[in-house]
Parts: structure tokens; C-alpha cells; sequence
């Protein structure tokens, strides 16, 4: 498609785009009496409107059965979680009985670690991405600590080739195989938060595993934002937060997949606790751990079904979408915007650099672009006519235009405010 900087191309769009109505469902904050345009999804996503239905749902329950709302609520709360199984499994590419939901992310994958890193011998390394999510470096510092490695020795980053953004997938791959059979474990971020890079899951996941590690992945950025295929690619195991892409809400809980080859496996370590007990033995308060069968065998706590609320809300939403609809409008329109941010930058003479990547299959719902001879009072502009973006160091604003609640119109406004912004300096 040949697309066109003007209001009326954008509105053509719109006009076509079947997810359209959806903007409609998600309540936006205000600047100047004006709606926002919204670009930060990856961070926190918006709240949809039926969201304060379904916490009102427990509310309610909460004070009309009380404890009894456990066995008698609408939606009883002791197997809250169970609907999620089969709408979340359809976002990640699992079986019903891989996903649970519980915790925060980085607890998550603290949890699952004790299953899936077990440093034995000579097999103890840790292969990660560079500049990973800060999260994530402290965990796998403080796991390796744990098991008693020095960091240096234990974790094992692949780093860009100088003057690139981005990972290429030759060396990781070619990473994995020089660790060979000192790996025990590949955890590595879906799509790298810092530059929106896509990692191919798959053929890496494949990789570790011919080396006899095991393979999870960081999901945060990933999960309601690209094609997964969990099961199918035999990831090991998976966690990813709900709050971005899945708009659940501020710090809200987290999914988890532990792909079925594992369910069975005595042998597999793992912190125990009641949840995760033998659903219809639980309340007898017997005193040896069996584990529920599947992935809600590593749940630990009673869920806090307040939190869980939102969340539900938002993977019946995506239930109803798809994502192969929603990948659909995700690769129109970023590549929109990619066209914007390309006609503005001739426009302005300017030197917008993308660092995204540009092949289709390598990227998502965002676009990071370096600012280079801008600083951040051009952040601050924006922001102040109500393009809420996000700002990286050392010059990077991160763009990302999700496909539920963003139009094409919001990219050509969009355009327009950054045009007068570095035109007004």
C-alpha cells in the first residue's frame, strides 16, 4: 500500500479497520480538554471500560457472601484463575493446562527458575541478551549468587556488533553453541524492551535445547503483541506481566507457561505451597505437596482474585479480537507510522534514526526512535500537547501504537505535533 502524510488517507483507514470500534472501549486521559494519543502501551496499557464491571463483580460478592463468595460467587473465587486457561492459551499459542496465573513477573520467573536452572558441574551459564530489562539482570545475578557463581563466570551476554542497535540471530545462535555443554539455561526477553527487537523464539529455542540446556523466556513485552507459539516451539517455560499489552492494570499479575512435557516429571524441583495443592483435596490440610497437574501445580498462594478481575477482563476482550486480527492492524499500523516519522523527518530536515527494526518479522507494536540533535525538551512538547510517549536515555522516545485503542488518525496528529515541535524551537 502507498500511503499519504494527509488527515483524510488517515481517516481511510479508519474508516476500514475492523478493531476501529474498539477505541471506544478504553478510557483515555485528557490534556487540554483533548483526548491523548496514547504510546505507551508497552509500559501500562489503558484501562477498558469494562474493567470496573468485572471488580465490581467481586466487590459485591465480597460483601453480600463473604467468605462463602470462595464456593458461592457468581464466579467462585477458589477456581478464579481456571478461567483464564483456555482465552490466555489462545494469546500465548499453549494448551489450556500450560498457562496459570499468579504472582508478578519477576517473581515468576524467580519460581520457574528453581525448576528450570539446576547448575550441575561444568553445566552452570546463563545465556542472556545485553542490557536486558534491569529485572531481569538482577535476578539472574542473584540466582547465580544463590547457586554460588561469581556473575562473571556464570552469565553470559550477547552483545550487539558495534555501530547496531540490534542482536542479530547468527549470534546467538553462534553464542549458544561456544557455551555448548557448560549452558544449563537461555532466558532471553520475546522483544527487547529498549528497541522493540523481536527475537525468534523458535529457532533459539530449538538451539538451546540441541546444547541440553533448558529454554524460557521473558515474555513482558511480548505476550498480547506477537504471534506465540509456546507449545509448538517446546519452550521449556515462559512468564510474562499483564499490565502492558493486556491492559490489567498498574503492577498487575502475571501468566506463566510450563509447556506439558513437564507436568509429569517427580523429579522437577519447585516451591510448594497450598494453591498449588490438589485442587479437589485441598482443603483437607493434608500434609504432603501434590501437585495440582499442569501449570497451576507451581501456583503457591490463594490468589488475590481483586487483582485477577482485570485481568479477566481483558483476555475475554482478546478472546473476542484474536490475535491474528490484532497482528494484522499491529504491522499496518506501525508501518503508518514508520511512513509519518519518515515524511516528518524530510519535512524538518531533521535526523530521526529508527532503531527498530525495519523488516516486518523483527519488530511489533513499537518503534523506537533516536532523537539524534533533539533533547528532551522536544520529549516535553509532546507531552505537553498530549502525545503520551516515553522517554529513553540517553535521546530515545519509544513509540508504541497499539492496535486496540490507537487509529491512523492518532498517527498523523501525532505527526503534525512533532512537526511544530522541533519547527518552534
Amino acid at each position: 500500500m502507498t500511503f499519504q502524510n494527509t488527515r483524510e488517507f488517515a481517516r481511510e483507514l479508519d474508516s476500514q479497520d475492523t478493531l476501529n470500534h474498539y477505541q471506544d472501549q478504553f478510557i483515555f486521559p485528557k490534556v487540554n480538554d483533548k483526548r491523548v494519543i496514547y504510546f505507551t502501551g508497552n509500559s501500562l496499557g489503558l484501562q477498558p471500560k469494562r474493567t470496573k464491571a468485572y471488580i465490581d463483580e467481586v466487590m459485591n460478592d465480597w460483601a453480600d457472601l463473604a467468605v462463602e463468595g470462595h464456593f458461592y460467587a457468581n464466579k467462585p473465587w477458589w477456581d478464579y484463575q481456571e478461567r483464564f486457561a483456555e482465552p490466555l492459551s489462545k494469546v500465548v499459542g499453549a494448551l489450556p493446562s500450560e498457562v496459570t496465573v499468579m504472582n508478578t513477573l519477576t517473581v515468576n520467573l524467580h519460581l520457574l527458575m528453581v525448576s528450570f536452572y539446576q547448575p550441575k558441574g561444568k553445566r552452570y551459564k546463563i545465556i542472556c541478551e545485553e542490557k536486558a530489562f534491569p529485572s531481569d539482570q538482577y535476578m539472574f545475578q542473584s540466582q547465580v549468587h544463590f547457586h554460588g557463581y561469581k556473575t562473571e563466570d556464570a552469565i553470559v551476554e550477547i552483545k550487539r556488533r558495534e555501530g547496531e542497535h540490534n542482536i542479530r540471530l547468527e549470534d546467538v545462535l553462534a553464542k549458544i553453541e561456544e557455551v555448548g555443554d557448560e549452558l544449563a539455561l537461555v532466558l532471553i526477553g520475546g522483544v527487547n524492551y529498549y528497541t522493540g527487537q523481536v527475537f525468534d523464539i523458535k529457532t533459539i529455542t530449538e538451539a538451546g535445547q540441541k546444547q541440553g540446556a533448558k529454554v524460557g523466556w521473558d515474555l513482558a513485552h511480548a505476550a498480547g503483541n506477537i504471534k506465540l507459539q509456546l507449545h509448538d516451539w517446546n519452550v521449556d517455560f515462559a512468564a510474562w506481566c499483564s499490565y502492558k499489552y493486556m491492559n490489567s492494570g498498574p503492577g498487575n499479575a502475571s501468566g506463566c507457561f510450563v509447556h506439558e512435557k513437564h507436568h509429569n516429571n517427580p523429579d522437577l524441583p519447585r516451591f510448594a505451597g497450598w494453591w498449588g495443592h490438589n485442587k479437589e483435596r485441598r482443603f483437607k490440610m493434608e500434609p504432603t505437596f501434590d501437585p495440582v497437574h499442569g501449570a497451576d501445580g507451581w501456583q503457591i498462594s490463594n490468589l488475590p482474585v481483586l487483582s485477577l478481575a482485570p485481568y479477566l477482563a481483558s483476555v475475554e476482550m482478546f478472546a473476542e479480537v484474536g490475535m491474528d486480527a490484532l497482528i494484522a492492524k499491529r504491522d499496518k499500523i506501525t508501518a503508518y507510522l514508520e511512513f509519518i516519522l519518515h515524511e516528518i523527518d524530510k519535512e524538518v530536515k531533521g535526523n530521526f534514526e529508527i532503531i527498530t527494526p525495519s523488516n516486518p518479522s523483527e519488530r511489533a507494536s513499537q518503534l523506537s526512535v533516536f532523537l539524534h540533535g533533539e533533547g528532551r525538551s522536544l520529549f516535553d512538547y509532546l507531552m505537553k500537547n498530549g502525545v503520551i510517549t516515553d522517554w529513553r536515555e540517553p535521546n530515545v522516545i519509544r513509540l508504541a501504537p497499539v492496535p486496540l485503542y490507537c487509529s491512523y488518525e492518532d498517527m498523523y496528529d501525532f505527526g503534525q505535533i512533532l512537526k511544530y515541535g522541533i519547527l518552534g524551537k
